[in-house]
């Protein structure tokens, strides 16, 4: 057993982490999936599904947000020994995820009829219905997936969760073989059977896992007694006052991307196309660094939970360390395959050209991009949500979207400009989330210390 505290906590870390990685990875690869099966039917449906799913993404993220307190919340209570409260905190979860589910899904689909407002290309424009509105109706699915999933995760038992979400991705890409392109006697819907492959993946996927967690004796122990009981108005405060701004955070990222993607969009087609092979990239590669934010997030709310301060600093700090030999792995690999990459999404010369170029830049920033979810992860552990938000605005809205804008549209530059500039507010929120996780932990570092970190501010 490693005897300097960063090494201990290392380990479990690890342990923690890997089942959520794949599963995180597997949700992403449904992605992915689609592009690669999209982008085999034309250039004009993949820049489609770009567009739809970009816009998705912006609600989505959103959810991810609202969800996230029910890890935080479940694993500080873990930590604490009040089993109770564990089941009390998925079941206000699961009301609030088929809430915002709903209203999400009535404003993304309200959305649907306006979205030339976005001045896409028309060939784009004509085709993205009714994939956009297939994929808009998996999300209070998705919402819901999202809330049962980190119940698990917090009680320890991270594997099942992951299993069913390798088998959604494989269900999808089967429903896609079938769908998209017309086989076993189905009619060939092309970007409309993704949009049906993907709704009915996630709303499978969703029915199992609850299935599997009321048969599990350890899960089922801790889930409520009254699932209908009225509602409390403290605990629902309690996740909204960390479930808003961490929803803020990413609305703030992702919604950057999509506005990135919106100015892409601008350029045409192609430079569409091929941001859409670089995002998809870069997504799913960030899924590693994503479930290993998210297993030291946890692992920081139950220390706190449990009142064990000193480790805070070396469960934050030795995620952020293994999360950059992660990102340079990813970097590594990005320099050296990134033509052959491309040329698996879509044969098109001038998109496996462009997306070449962005893919070299996606490999600059996957240590910032890791930085930054660590960062954010830790200090949501923290409950400290605030100030980051405002440092994830200002990176993302005053930075990168602003730079994408001057670099790429009106500089010149075209796409290769606007990811510079959103590596930029990669850096930006890296730097400044990792000094204020610092800060906040100094006093819990000190040897022989037993304070909690820093109040907030």
């Amino acid at each position: 057993m490693p005897s300097h505290p960063y090494l201990r906590e290392l380990r479990p870390t690890l342990t923690l982490a890997l089942p959520i990685i794949v599963g995180q990875v597997s949700q992403m690869l449904m992605g992915v999936t689609d592009s690669v099966m999209i982008g085999h039917t034309g250039t004009v449906p993949l820049a489609a599904s770009a567009f739809g799913g970009n816009v998705f993404g912006v609600f989505y993220v959103l959810g991810i947000g609202l969800m996230l307190p029910v890890a935080v919340l479940v694993s500080r209570a873990r930590g604490a020994g009040r089993a109770g409260e564990c089941g009390e905190y998925l079941r206000h979860g699961l009301a609030l995820a088929l809430a915002f589910g709903v209203v999400e899904t009535g404003l993304l689909l309200a959305l649907g009829a306006r979205l030339a407002w976005f001045q896409q290309p028309a060939e784009v424009l004509a085709i993205v219905q009714p994939f956009y509105g297939l994929i808009g109706a998996s999300l209070t699915p998705v919402l819901l997936y999202l809330a049962l999933r980190q119940y698990a995760e917090a009680l320890g038992r991270p594997w099942v969760p992951m299993f069913i979400m390798l088998a959604g991705v494989g269900l999808n890409a089967g429903l896609n073989w079938v769908l998209i392109y017309g086989h076993l006697g189905a009619p060939a819907l092309g970007l409309t059977g993704a949009g049906i492959s993907t709704l009915l993946s996630r709303t499978l996927g969703t029915l199992v896992l609850f299935g599997w967690i009321h048969g599990d004796a350890t899960l089922r122990a801790a889930l409520p007694r009254r699932w209908f009981a009225p509602l409390s108005a403290g605990r629902v405060r309690e996740m909204l006052q960390l479930g808003l701004p961490a929803a803020g955070m990413l609305l703030f990222e992702s919604g950057a991307f999509a506005g990135a993607a919106i100015m892409v969009g601008w350029l045409g087609a192609v430079p569409l196309a091929a941001h859409q092979i670089a995002l998809s990239c870069a997504a799913t590669t960030f899924m590693f660094l994503l479930g290993l934010s998210t297993a030291a997030g946890m692992r920081i709310s139950a220390a706190v939970g449990a009142g064990e301060h000193a480790r805070l600093r070396p469960i934050g700090f030795g995620a952020l360390g293994l999360g950059a030999l992660l990102a340079v792995a990813f970097m590594l690999l990005y320099l050296g395959t990134g033509r052959v990459v491309a040329g698996w999404f879509v044969h098109d010369p001038g998109v496996v050209a462009l997306a070449t170029q962005l893919l070299v830049i996606t490999a600059l920033f996957q240590l910032f991009d890791g930085g930054q979810v660590i960062g954010a992860a830790v200090l949501r552990g923290l409950s400290d949500v605030k100030l980051p938000a405002g440092i994830t605005f200002v990176a993302y809205w005053l930075v990168a979207i602003p730079g994408g804008y001057w670099l790429g549209v009106r500089g010149g530059y075209g796409a290769v400009g606007i990811w510079w500039a959103l590596a930029a507010g990669l850096a930006f929120a890296a730097v400044f989330l990792g000094l204020r996780f610092a800060r906040l932990t100094r006093a819990a570092a000190l040897p022989g210390q037993g304070a909690g970190p820093r109040p907030a501010g």
